[in-house]
């Protein structure tokens, strides 16, 4: 790609003053993985439904404490989420490494396999499985979504990043950061942040772009020393100022950025 010399000046200082997030003590991964979201993502009025169907007390407490909030990314904004009231029966297939074994739907949740014997048909053929249809595919990094995360749509027309607290899980495609960071939640949805981004891959019509792990991870952000530059007053505006001082560009290069 050839670059004018404002985009090279640019280019150079971030790179020199950031470092990739790839080497940050950060992981970035998508979100869950279903293989068909119609059975194993529901409804609030579903979920208490399959808690009403639960026969005793130590079924329905396990049976709530295995259906886990979730996020889709049209439910994801900047700086914040919409709760659609949609659930994850996270029949998650065990962590072996951790000797976490899998959930036994047959054995333990018969409320849970009553709604998933409904789409029978469909759990038992996907790619997508763990163990039994009823499970889900393997996560070795099943433990962070019950960490606060940074989170996002996959197909954005700008940055739109927020944290989730901890036990709210994402829908793949949508990514995450674990751990959440303040700091780093400003750089990631500040304009200079998402200029560079968007130069790595290819906009589609419309605008949107596909912010994925490939890219995020490739942005070179400045260690945090001390204490935060940044409030919780902050405007948009001020944030980015900030962010452009971090990175030292010039009035010139800030207004190349800011006409983008």
């Amino acid at each position: 790609m050839i670059l004018s010399p404002v985009e090279q000046s640019i280019k150079r200082k971030i790179e020199s003053v950031g470092v990739p997030l790839k080497d940050w003590d950060i992981s970035i991964n998508y979100g869950i993985k279903t293989g068909y979201n119609d059975a194993f993502i529901i409804s609030g009025a579903k979920r208490a439904e399959i808690l009403a169907e639960c026969k005793t007390e130590e079924e329905r407490r396990k049976t709530d404490e295995l259906i886990r909030p979730v996020l889709r990314g049209r439910d994801i904004k900047r700086y914040g989420y919409e709760f659609a009231d949609l659930w994850l029966i996270n029949t998650h297939n065990g962590i072996k490494e951790k000797g976490i074994p899998r959930i036994d739907v047959e054995k333990d949740y018969p409320a849970v396999k009553k709604h998933l014997d409904e789409y029978w048909d469909k759990i038992e053929k996907r790619a997508d499985q763990g163990d039994t249809p009823y499970n889900l595919r393997n996560c070795a990094y099943l433990d962070d979504f019950f960490k606060p995360k940074i989170v996002w749509g996959n197909l954005n027309l700008r940055a739109s990043y927020a944290v989730a607290q901890a036990g709210m899980f994402v829908n793949a495609p949508c990514p995450m950061i674990v751990p959440a960071d303040e700091y780093l939640l400003r750089i990631l949805n500040s304009k200079l942040a998402d200029y560079y981004i968007r130069n790595l891959g290819v906009t589609r019509n419309g605008g949107y772009f596909e912010y994925k792990p490939m890219f995020i991870e490739k942005l070179p952000v400045p260690p945090k020393k001390g204490k935060s530059p940044f409030s919780e007053k902050d405007s948009e505006s001020q944030i980015d100022q900030k962010v452009y001082k971090l990175y030292g560009l010039s009035k010139e290069e800030i207004d190349f950025i800011e006409w983008q």
